[in-house]
């Protein structure tokens, strides 16, 4: 009989899903990939797995390895979707997928299951991610099976299928757009927010803190220390890469701080509004932009820069296990090796405002940098400066005037 893992949420869809692939004559693997996303009873998602059949089921918590190997290297690149997104889904995907297919190795399957849609960017990183890891992988997307979609045309069908099966189905009332949750973040999208005269942060129910609005009338201030450009502490308190994350998602939260509402380009072809929250991360990118301030050359911080855009593309698209991103992987992390030091922020009402920064490697010389007279920087070494800057301008000046 054939074997696939299946990557598991215990909600309806991949419940039905690893109905469905039993239905097909698979033995299913169902592995629920723990990135924090919020869950009444992770047992309880183990033993409906269990009893609606499934060949094994297991939890695998990768909050820690989620922030550390993937979302701070996005972090030291600054990388930002269209300048805005903080790609907190887009990371956690090629993680999910390495998970799975080391179960799936394990347990000899030779297929991947999972329940993104084939109108999403996630089917591309799910797929993208396992081919690169392995080539020979099966995957399995129901949602782009004819057959699936005609069994399954809506959500009554599947509750029905279900009761069916004896499926455990907890009702709930349908929120007017879906979620999608981790420790980086949460994203909201579809239903109303499909409507974009909607106000999206006024029609979400966010998750991870307040809105300015109802943030506290006073400024909080809170202290990061980067290490080669790696988070390392808030407040003094050292930490692992979660802790530090959850850590600054309640200080941010409650501070009204990392909330967005974009319309974004899918990699699919389409257009789509999301509204976003990440307080944590939303930090730790202003921080550390700060500190780089100080402590990255003009020339090598530009460059960084110009290919941050193609580094969130590849992100968004699903590129993570690829020649290419190895390279600039391994770019970043020669880039930040002098990027420590401490910010200090002030939070208020969903604004950040620099306090202070230091760092041992601070490139700033007051002494060079001083309106006041003297100093180390002689103002008549500019005179040569610019006549050597100026010289292809008075050229072409000369040969070809402009009209002004």
């Amino acid at each position: 009989m054939p074997s696939c893992v299946l990557a598991y949420s215990g909600g309806l869809d991949t419940s039905v899903i690893l109905g469905w692939l039993m239905d097909q004559g698979y033995d299913v693997h169902c592995v629920y990939v723990d990135l924090g996303q919020p869950c009444e009873d992770r047992e309880a998602i183990l033993h409906k797995a269990e009893k609606i059949g499934a060949a094994s089921a297991q939890i695998i918590d990768v909050q820690d390895e989620l922030c550390r190997d993937f979302a701070f290297p996005v972090l030291q690149w600054q990388a930002r979707y269209e300048g805005v997104y903080l790609l907190g889904t887009s990371i956690a995907r090629p993680l999910i997928s390495k998970v799975c297919l080391q179960v799936a190795r394990d347990v000899g399957a030779d297929a991947y299951a999972h329940g993104a849609t084939g109108k999403g960017n996630d089917q591309c990183r799910f797929q993208l991610a396992a081919e690169a890891l392995d080539p020979s992988v099966k995957v399995i997307a129901p949602w782009r099976i004819g057959s699936f979609r005609h069994t399954f045309p809506g959500r009554t069908a599947m509750i029905e299928y279900c009761e069916q099966k004896d499926i455990p189905v907890k009702a709930s009332t349908s929120k007017p757009y879906s979620s999608d949750e981790n420790c980086l973040h949460i994203s909201y999208e579809a239903g109303k927010l499909e409507e974009l005269t909607v106000n999206g942060v006024e029609t979400v129910e966010f998750g991870m803190g307040v809105s300015p609005q109802q943030a506290p009338d006073q400024v909080e201030k809170v202290t990061v220390a980067f290490k080669a450009g790696l988070p390392v502490s808030v407040n003094g308190k050292t930490g692992s890469a979660i802790e530090i994350v959850k850590t600054l998602n309640d200080i941010g939260g409650r501070n009204g701080i990392g909330r967005i509402d974009m319309v974004e380009n899918r990699f699919v072809g389409m257009k789509s509004r999301g509204v976003y929250e990440a307080p944590g991360m939303t930090i730790l990118y202003e921080a550390h932009r700060l500190l780089e301030q100080l402590t990255l050359d003009r020339d090598l911080v530009h460059l960084r820069d110009r290919l941050s855009p193609e580094v969130a593309e590849m992100v968004y698209y699903g590129f993570w296990y690829a020649p290419k991103f190895d390279a600039l992987l391994a770019f970043i992390r020669e880039a930040q090796k002098n990027v420590d030091g401490e910010v200090r922020l002030s939070l208020y009402k969903g604004n950040m405002m620099v306090d202070s920064r230091t760092s041992p490697n601070s490139l700033y010389d007051e002494g060079i940098a001083t309106m006041e007279g003297g100093g180390s920087y002689d103002q008549t070494d500019a005179e040569g400066f610019l006549r050597i800057q100026g010289l292809p301008s008075r050229v072409q000046g000369r040969v070809t005037p402009r009209n002004w």
